[in-house]
């Protein structure tokens, strides 16, 4: 590639075809695909009910401003909140962070927010502040002011959480940061301080919501009630589409002329999102439950015992296969790339799985094999 700036480490093929769980490349290699696009394609590369709300939107208007009144935005926005939630569209995980980051300092009239290390939630100006990963903020200072960190699954997080502060963000998974699940009651002291000092608790769910533990949101398998929520990627399976959702309370926080975007809420997103959310059935996350539990078993019997493997993390459909340091993870998949098989990495020298959500068992289990046979 000549003509864009070289942001990405990319690997040397370009995938030019979709079809069901797979992936076929310039070179017509087909892939089994574990990766969902970073955990955005979880209904797959030829769903037809979106494919069918997409074009059937674009026959109609693609795009207006939001200068206007849309019916699909209300349609989408009332299969995402409760009775006592709104919600922004926006195009990206990283902006609905930022929106997050505004909506919180505006309605508590306070400045500061306590994010956690090897948390991310995005690389805008905003949202870098908030990601505890120096490799990823180095150059850019100075940063947005008033952001304290803390350790994740730390208790001494609990002690900097006073009425100085506007927000605490969290991710219930930490997904970029290695795949590593907050503990149970860590979360649920996070939450309780947080109330007791007036502090809103904000969850990321960019990468661990919309079924990918087999929740609509992560954080339901822990009992929480976070005051913001933060959406993107798999809520229109590979149509930039962001959301941030928040109590109808703070709705004189976020009138006319506070915040904006020309593309969020576009039609095509919205017709894809609610392709998404029509299909995002208790039913259909019972499956994604089952199926993790199968694969579950055959991580903690088959692949965390093997030598190369020092720890297995994630919930639901939501993996890290972290690696011996003996063993470079980049190495690792560019192995099973060649075994047909796409998958990611994370900090930590952790391998990250994040396979469609339709995906089945049997096509899980070649997945599976095929990490075994390179990782051994």
């Amino acid at each position: 590639m000549e003509h864009v700036f070289p942001t990405y480490a990319r690997f040397p093929f370009d995938l030019v075809k979709g079809e069901d769980v797979y992936l076929t490349d310039n070179h017509d290699k087909t892939y089994l695909d574990f990766t969902s696009g970073i955990g955005v394609c979880s209904f797959g590369y030829s769903n037809e009910i979106i494919q069918s709300n997409v074009q059937n939107q674009l026959g109609k208007i693609w795009h207006i401003s939001n200068l206007y009144e849309s019916q699909i935005q209300d349609d989408v926005a009332a299969m995402l909140c409760d009775d006592d939630q709104l919600a922004f569209f926006c195009n990206s995980g990283t902006e609905a962070n930022e929106a997050a980051f505004k909506l919180a300092r505006k309605y508590n009239g306070k400045t500061a927010v306590l994010a956690f290390n090897n948390g991310f939630h995005g690389r805008s100006y905003g949202s870098m502040s908030l990601t505890g990963n120096p490799d990823i903020q180095k150059g850019f200072g100075p940063l947005v002011p008033d952001v304290e960190f803390a350790d994740y699954n730390d208790n001494e997080a609990l002690e900097l959480i006073d009425s100085h502060l506007a927000a605490v963000i969290l991710e219930v998974i930490q997904g970029e940061g290695g795949v590593y699940v907050a503990d149970q009651k860590w979360l649920t002291d996070i939450q309780q301080a947080c109330h007791d000092n007036g502090v809103l608790l904000i969850i990321d769910e960019v990468q661990s919501g919309i079924g990918r533990t087999g929740k609509k949101f992560a954080f339901e398998n822990f009992g929480l009630k976070p005051d913001i929520i933060t959406l993107a990627k798999a809520l229109g399976n590979g149509i930039p589409i962001g959301a941030m959702i928040g109590k109808k309370e703070m709705i004189g926080a976020f009138g006319p002329g506070s915040h904006g975007t020309t593309f969020g809420g576009n039609k095509l997103a919205m017709a894809s999102a609610q392709g998404v959310l029509q299909q995002l059935t208790p039913e259909f996350l019972a499956e994604v439950q089952a199926k993790s539990a199968k694969v579950w078993q055959k991580l903690e019997t088959e692949i965390l015992p093997l030598l190369s493997v020092t720890e297995v993390t994630g919930m639901g459909l939501m993996i890290g296969i972290h690696l011996d340091t003996t063993l470079d993870v980049n190495e690792v998949i560019t192995k099973l790339q060649d075994k047909g098989l796409l998958t990611l990495s994370a900090k930590h020298n952790t391998l990250r799985l994040l396979p469609p959500l339709i995906m089945d068992d049997d096509k899980l289990n070649e997945g599976l094999d095929i990490i075994k046979e390179i990782l051994q």
